[in-house]
């Protein structure tokens, strides 16, 4: 939790607002669709398993009993947690023969984790 208690956030002692900036600000804003969007977004990292999973996939290419072998989970969680990764367009697959293989989906992906990742591990240190 960032924020122990609410006491440590601090306010304005006078309503002021600075109409330029709110301006400014309002102009600039992406659309409220756009941040919808980019919530639904985010709620594929909000994920304990989900993220283990983009961990391993940002490494390695890996099939579902990969998957679920390296998190000691059944394939029947895995499958369920990639079909939001997929619907979220977080991971991509390829057929080869009997077996699919999962794939982080770009670049973009791998970038945000690796941030994340060490955003937390800064405050930690």
């Amino acid at each position: 939790m960032l924020l122990k208690n609410l006491d440590e956030v601090e306010c304005c002692e006078e309503a002021c607002v600075h109409c330029e900036d709110v301006c400014l600000v309002r102009r600039n804003m992406p659309a409220e669709e756009l941040t919808g969007d980019a919530a639904d977004f985010f709620k594929a990292f909000a994920d304990k398993t989900r993220l283990r999973i983009l961990c391993a996939l940002s490494l390695h290419e890996l099939c579902v009993c990969d998957i679920a072998e390296l998190l000691g989970m059944t394939q029947s969680a895995i499958s369920h947690q990639l079909r939001f990764l997929k619907q979220s367009r977080l991971v991509k697959n390829r057929k080869d023969g009997k077996t699919v293989y999962y794939s982080l989906n770009d670049n973009h992906i791998s970038s945000i984790l690796a941030q994340g990742l060490e955003h937390i591990q800064e405050g930690t240190l």
